[in-house]
């Protein structure tokens, strides 16, 4: 069955980097776009990231510049790099298809913390 499983996760102080990791297996007969959403104080079940099957990809305001999305070959690896890490950016990161239908957040896994402190 098609499953996504979240890693990378951790507490680093304001200014540090994190790289999240998206794991897929399954998805068989179709490659759906994939998107990081993230749900902490101050936030919804947020967009931060998606990228496309042609590698294209899009970023909330709040990170760009800041946050790099990317895909392995084989399109079974989602990665989030994130630079300048701030305080807002904390929160539960979780990896969906941007066909999730219902709540992207959990919907999948449970997701991997991030942390950002002073």
């Amino acid at each position: 069955e098609d499953q996504l499983v979240e890693s990378g996760g951790g507490s680093v102080q304001v200014g540090g980097s994190l790289t999240l990791s998206c794991t897929k297996s399954g998805f068989t007969f179709d490659d759906p776009d994939m998107g990081w959403y993230r749900q902490g104080p101050g936030h919804e079940c947020e967009l931060v990231s998606r990228i496309s099957s042609d590698d294209s990809t899009d970023y909330a305001d709040s990170v760009k510049g800041r946050f790099t999305i990317s895909q392995n070959n084989a399109k079974n690896t989602v990665y989030l790099q994130m630079n300048s890490l701030k305080p807002e950016d904390t929160g539960v990161y979780y990896c969906a298809t941007l066909t999730t239908v219902g709540w992207p957040c959990g919907y999948w896994g449970q997701g991997t913390q991030v942390t950002v402190t002073p």
